[in-house]
């Protein structure tokens, strides 16, 4: 998460913006490559292997970010409990992860620009009218083209592999955007999405993962510690906690003989 990371996303964004944006037929000459003239259909997303395809990829980031949720959810429920991975790991991975494919993408982008699928225009043989990728006043109403929630979803895996040994790391980053580009090419070959579609998809999601790693690890002004993202679970969970175990009959972790056991040092 560099700046020449940072650099190469934008530099992608007005390459493509620019060409896709005067040449805006090259998105229609792109997904004509997957349409079957014969059938006049997007042949190529129908086999069983593109949805085990699909499938097996939303499987592999819910693996991927289980283990910042579970941690999560157990600090919130035993609060004096060191968690299970560092807290700004957790933290990184679930917000980037609800903030890229899930709100910018599939709340934001694709609810509000009313670009039309590739299976839904009229040269595939559908009924809507080809749009650009700049153009938000498409005929789609929901759920529509621009941009990819899938490839999102799956170049969101730059979380994760930005988390990564570093030693690791950049085959870690090269793993993540060959995933995200395979989603992409899964989502154009089934007629779902156009090919500036699935590359602001990566661009989004990418400057999302930069920006939250620079708040969170990166930049001093604003960068967190993991005994601060416990403590900040602790004042959250700690009175409602409490409660109950009043409510239950039982004392408080803290209150309790040797339950300072259960603390960790802090420096």
């Amino acid at each position: 998460m560099n700046r020449t990371g940072l650099m190469i996303a934008l530099g992608v964004a007005v390459v493509v913006g620019v060409v896709f944006g005067l040449h805006p037929r090259l998105d229609l000459a792109i997904s004509d490559f997957f349409f079957d003239k014969v059938h006049k259909d997007f042949t190529m997303g129908h086999p069983p292997g593109i949805a085990y395809a699909r499938d097996g990829a939303r499987t592999i980031e819910a693996l991927l970010v289980a283990p910042a949720v579970v941690a999560i959810l157990l600090k919130l429920l035993r609060p004096r409990r060191r968690m299970l991975i560092p807290g700004r790991a957790a933290i990184f991975l679930v917000t980037t992860l609800a903030l890229a494919p899930g709100i910018v993408a599939n709340v934001i982008l694709k609810d509000m620009w009313g670009r039309p699928r590739p299976i839904d225009v009229t040269v595939f043989n559908g009924a809507d009218p080809f749009v650009p990728w700049w153009d938000p006043r498409g005929v789609c109403p929901k759920n529509c083209s621009f941009v990819s929630g899938e490839a999102s979803a799956a170049f969101w895996t730059l979380a994760p592999a930005a988390l990564a040994p570093a030693p690791w790391r950049p085959l870690a980053y090269a793993g993540a955007l060959a995933f995200g580009a395979t989603m992409g090419l899964v989502r154009m070959a089934g007629g779902g999405h156009f090919f500036s579609d699935t590359a602001f998809a990566g661009v989004f999601t990418f400057l999302i993962v930069w920006t939250v790693h620079g708040l969170i690890f990166r930049w001093r002004a604003t960068r967190w510690s993991d005994a601060g993202v416990e403590r900040a679970f602790e004042r959250i969970a700690g009175p409602p906690h409490e409660a109950v175990m009043r409510l239950l009959g039982r004392r408080p972790a803290a209150a309790r003989p040797g339950a300072g056991t259960e603390e960790r040092p802090r420096s």
